[in-house]
């Protein structure tokens, strides 16, 4: 048996008998793990509202050999979502939420069990951190689809088309079934990238979540964006993310 205590991001929970909860939960060190929070729903005291997706805390946990599932003896929370709600209208709130709980989900498919990825997590606690900032959710959104998919190796390159060596400062189109960004010239596709999009993803490689998040963009450039991290998300994964249909629903329509 073997007592750790680690900084982590919880990514969800679900219910596991009565009053107990399964937490997943990704730590610094260790990478992507499961406990049992032995009655989640009743203790306030060990809890509280630590266990909301994206919540980061300090963990408390026992873990035995030959198991799963680790138990869970506390959380203490560092940062949550719950904090950047705060002066928000219930609508603004929602959103919020709904980001947080993307960001989670995301950060759950993507790392693996029991495999540290200090690189990963670094990016949801920055990104965690620049939600409670307020300014553009939605730049910040495709903040961290971009870093995500970069440090997962299956952004596309930025600066000149693979097929003719053309710069695409000039704009790019997501080639069709594929993951590589061209020139117009050279492949067709409907997920098209402007130069001012394009511009922003630069602007991404060497900006932190809270500039982004102070800056904010054009919606427009946003949602061509959007268009194509989602393909390059479902592509990736081979499915859609709830998570990422709840976000759309509860976006104000432009």
């Amino acid at each position: 048996m073997r007592v750790h205590a680690a900084d982590a991001i919880v990514l969800r929970t679900y219910r596991y008998g009565e009053a107990d909860r399964i937490v997943v939960f990704l730590t610094e060190d260790r990478g992507k793990k499961r406990g049992v929070a032995k009655n989640a729903t009743k203790s306030r005291r060990r809890f509280g509202g630590a266990l909301e997706p994206f919540t980061r805390g300090r963990v408390s946990y026992v873990e035995r050999e030959g198991r799963e599932l680790v138990r869970l003896d506390r959380i203490e929370p560092l940062d949550s979502p719950m904090r950047a709600v705060t002066g928000r209208s219930d609508d603004e709130a929602a959103l919020v939420l709904g980001h947080a709980s993307y960001f989670a989900e995301l950060l759950d498919e993507w790392a693996p069990d029991a495999m540290a990825n200090e690189r990963l997590f670094r990016l949801g606690a920055s990104v965690g951190e620049a939600l409670c900032r307020g300014g553009s959710i939605e730049c910040l959104a495709r903040y961290f689809e971009f870093w995500l998919l970069r440090l997962e190796g299956v952004y596309p390159a930025l600066d000149r088309c693979p097929r003719c060596g053309q710069s695409l400062e000039a704009g790019a189109v997501l080639a069709t079934g594929e993951w590589q960004l061209v020139c117009g010239r050279c492949g067709t596709g409907a997920l098209k990238v402007s130069p001012e999009a394009m511009a922003l993803l630069r602007r991404f490689v060497a900006a932190t979540p809270g500039a982004v998040t102070d800056a904010g963009a054009e919606a427009g450039i946003l949602r061509e964006l959007e268009a194509v991290h989602a393909r390059l998300i479902t592509m990736h994964l081979e499915k859609d993310l709830r998570s990422a249909r709840v976000v759309r629903e509860l976006r104000p329509q432009l």
